[in-house]
């Protein structure tokens, strides 16, 4: 399988739409007006590629994003294999992705691009499995970040049914997190002052809370609410899968060490039908459709350790920018004050180091 970011990779056997389609698609239905436009929000994940399948997805695209009205301050830039090293030995070619990346916030701290500091903070990438020897790797990141590196994320999403090794799966092995030459590389995070990104699907959380378990002193971050699957043999079984991805959230949650991103549920993968509607979803719709995964997160972990995301542009598959967090600001429409400053800016700050608005 091609690894993730070859454009007949993740997403092929998908009918993705590229950048000019789906500005088309999303031109549809007339924008909304932000919901609470002073609220500070930290976007703590989102991506930037040139692909031939799905485009260019730079500084100026993604500023036209986040443009539609929503206080966004600051963003956290997660890997997606963009921009490696041509040359040179192969485990250092994802410094490649952080050069370019700490350029284009280089670009955004001139003050040039508008008032938002966008990837404030820099997630890379780095093969674990290489064991001790990755620190040369993490080091070399750490250099070229230019104050701005984070950690890491490792891809781990795997699953043998080929109706979901076709949505996100990497070429990984099983149950790679309980390697034992993995975990020798993973024990360099915490000791370089880096994060962990545990990207897998909800059938691998239990491996995700022994990991935690083995590691307490490096910061996790769960993506994408753990990576529920609606596709392939998770198709039509949304309660059933639910409910077992609801215990393992419960268990994960006891590790005080791992935080949780609640988004990527506007990746296909998630089994929901908005990307092939005629006309895109109104935010009401998608705080309907979301809830079931959001609030569980936010009740087991508490807002201290939950953090919004806009997982853009991969969600973008699904709605606007500015619809998605119109959406996460109608579940949160009774929350305290202090619960939203953390989902929305707080626990970003903390975690991965930013100024906090």
């Amino acid at each position: 399988m091609a690894k993730y970011g070859d454009s007949k990779g993740e997403y092929r056997g998908l009918a993705w739409r590229n950048t000019a389609d789906l500005a088309a698609w999303l031109a549809k239905r007339p924008p909304e007006a932000a919901l609470e436009p002073d609220l500070p929000i930290i976007d703590p994940h989102h991506h930037l590629w040139d692909t031939p399948a799905r485009g260019a997805y730079f500084l100026p695209e993604l500023l036209e994003d986040i443009g539609g009205g929503h206080n966004i301050v600051s963003t956290v830039f997660l890997e997606c294999q963009s921009m490696y090293r041509k040359n040179g030995p192969a485990e250092m070619a994802p410094v490649g992705e952080v050069e370019f990346v700490n350029g284009i916030a280089a670009m955004s701290a001139s003050g040039g691009y508008g008032a938002c500091r966008v990837a404030e903070g820099i997630i890379g990438y780095a093969d674990l499995r290489a064991g001790a020897r990755v620190r040369e790797v993490l080091e070399a990141e750490i250099a070229a970040g230019g104050g701005r590196y984070r950690g890491i994320r490792q891809g781990v999403a795997w699953d043998g049914d080929d109706g979901v090794g076709k949505f996100a799966s990497r070429a990984v092995p099983p149950r790679l997190v309980l390697d034992k030459t993995f975990r020798e590389g993973f024990a360099q995070l915490a000791t370089l002052g880096l994060s962990f990104e545990t990207w897998q699907y909800h059938p691998q959380l239990s491996d995700a809370a022994d990991l935690a378990r083995a590691f307490p002193n490096t910061t996790m971050i769960l993506n994408h609410v753990g990576g529920v699957l609606g596709v392939g043999p998770y198709n039509g079984r949304r309660e059933e899968v639910r409910q077992g991805w609801l215990k393992d959230i419960r268990e994960l949650a006891k590790c005080p060490n791992v935080n949780v991103k609640l988004g990527g549920m506007g990746m296909t993968s998630f089994g929901f039908d908005f990307h092939e509607r005629d006309i895109p979803p109104s935010s009401e719709e998608l705080a309907e459709a979301w809830r079931q995964y959001v609030e569980p997160c936010i009740e087991a972990f508490g807002a201290e350790r939950c953090i919004f995301e806009s997982n853009f542009p991969p969600d973008k598959q699904s709605c606007g920018y500015t619809e998605l967090w119109n959406a996460f600001k109608r579940l949160t429409a009774n929350a305290s004050a202090d619960e939203k400053k953390a989902l929305y800016s707080g626990t970003a700050a903390r975690v991965y180091k930013l100024t906090a608005p």
